[in-house]
């Protein structure tokens, strides 16, 4: 090669060799992917979404970067739910409660009483009920990539012990934004108060609700003691939480990626319901270790006679689904 010929292609061979340096460097970035979720770092979403990032992390080393912003530091549910349907947040862990604003069929899941227990719940959810749910999700601009759970809710209250329906009278109790939730407690006699749960503990410190109700999972992550006093274990409703993700983000990635975001998410729901187990399993003592008092059952019975006008009020809108949800063995 003589000398002429060397001098004209040494700077193509720089060129190419600092576009392959640069290529090399962008490859090296990971893709930044931001969960956000209402309750605080240590909880059954916290533990979802830890397990989704461990997954995430085996599968594709050093590709993605998950960021989390738990404590609702990106907006309430519904506002996190919006901005995944919008594209301005790759993923949030939320109840489905909230979805029933966006996908009317979920409201079925909050029917009181719907759920023998958690078993029979995971079935429903991880099955053909659930495949059906989530794909009513992507008309609204919504990716659900599996449920997860908090469990089964219960009602906590300042200054009176929950143990007939009577006892619900003219409590003024928070709720989620939810119609079903909303209906069921007037049906009881209560003051339902739906509230964002980022307002929920300032609202109970400073007296402007009596009470709310939330899982054992919550209730011990939230130090629930240290603003109530009384909790009863009425399993009114079993509350499923979604990993959803933004179709914008989901739709960008390699089909493979795609495929790793849904296995990782199985993994985050496979912690966080290791973690609702073990919550439930030693949630109560720590409440009572910490001055609740807990009333350990009550009689559903009386309860679902009050509520019968809410399952009336439902039944053509849910009535065939909610016959399938208890035929699940």
């Amino acid at each position: 090669m003589n000398r002429s010929f060397r001098s004209l292609l040494a700077p193509v061979v720089a060129l190419g060799v600092g576009l392959a340096s640069m290529t090399a460097a962008l490859a090296a970035d990971p893709v930044t992917l931001r969960i956000g979720w209402p309750t605080p770092m240590v909880g059954p979403h916290g533990a979802g979404a830890k397990g989704f990032a461990d997954e995430l992390e085996r599968l594709a080393p050093g590709r993605y970067k998950p960021e989390f912003f738990p404590n609702g530091s990106l907006g309430g549910e519904r506002e996190m739910v919006e901005s995944v349907q919008l594209g301005a947040l790759e993923m949030a862990i939320h109840g489905t409660a909230v979805l029933g604003n966006f996908v009317p069929e979920m409201l079925v899941l909050d029917m009181p009483f719907l759920f023998r227990d958690s078993a029979h719940a995971r079935k429903v959810l991880d099955g053909a009920i659930g495949q059906e749910l989530i794909g009513k999700m992507k008309a609204r601009g919504l990716v659900g990539l599996t449920f997860g759970e908090i469990g089964f809710r219960h009602v906590t209250s300042a200054n009176r012990s929950i143990r007939t329906p009577d006892d619900m009278k003219g409590l003024k109790i928070r709720t989620m934004e939810n119609p079903v939730h909303l209906a069921a407690f007037r049906a009881l006699g209560a003051l339902p108060t739906p509230m964002s749960w980022t307002e929920v503990l300032t609202g109970l410190q400073q007296g402007t609700i009596d009470g709310q109700e939330n899982p054992v999972s919550i209730l011990v992550s939230a130090k629930m003691w240290e603003m109530q006093k009384n909790v009863t274990l009425t399993r009114h409703v079993f509350t499923p939480i979604s990993f959803t993700m933004s179709p914008e983000f989901l739709g960008k990635l390699p089909a493979a990626d795609q495929e790793i975001m849904r296995k990782a998410a199985l993994a985050g729901r496979t912690a966080n319901r290791t973690y609702v187990d073990e919550a439930d399993a030693s949630g109560v003592a720590e409440l009572k270790r910490h001055g609740m008092q807990v009333v350990e059952s009550v009689d559903v019975a009386p309860f679902q006679a009050k509520l019968e006008p809410v399952y009336k009020q439902y039944s053509n809108r849910f009535g065939a689904m909610m016959d399938r949800i208890r035929a699940e063995q």
